[in-house]
């Protein structure tokens, strides 16, 4: 019978080399209410997603009933829903509903994100302090914030 005795030992270093850290995707939805009292009656939602190896999000806006369009759109935090907070990381224009695109962020912020303290927010030119604010929270298995 003929023995490889270094075979156990290859199969084990090569399962550690080719199976790299396995990243979680958490997925984060936000709806778009009106800001800073509008008069104007905005729809529309943030989906995203955020690995939690990279910090890498990945979004898409949809918005419709601004009051024009919007010139501005960034990520802001951390605060909770109601409260306002700083730019954590603006969202390059043009600007367009159905937009989608990625950003990263610092682990902080990314932790920060997975806690429901980010929210996207939306200027237009007649609101340029914001119009539309979504709050983001992780989604649960099954769909449910």
């Amino acid at each position: 019978m003929i023995r490889f005795p270094a075979l156990p030992a290859l199969v084990a270093a090569s399962i550690v080399v080719v199976s790299p850290a396995l990243a979680a995707t958490v997925r984060l939805e936000g709806h778009f209410t009106p800001e800073h009292g509008t008069t104007s009656q905005p729809d529309g939602t943030v989906q995203a997603t955020l690995n939690t190896r990279t910090n890498l999000v990945k979004y898409t806006l949809t918005w419709t009933g601004l009051s024009g369009p919007v010139v501005a759109a960034h990520f802001h935090g951390p605060a909770p829903a109601g409260e306002e907070a700083g730019v954590l990381v603006p969202i390059p224009s043009p600007y367009k509903s159905g937009q989608h695109g990625s950003v990263l962020l610092s682990s902080e912020q990314a932790e920060a994100l997975q806690n429901g303290q980010v929210y996207v927010n939306l200027h237009t030119a007649a609101q340029p302090n914001g119009e539309a604010r979504a709050q983001l929270a992780p989604v649960r298995p099954g769909g449910k914030k």
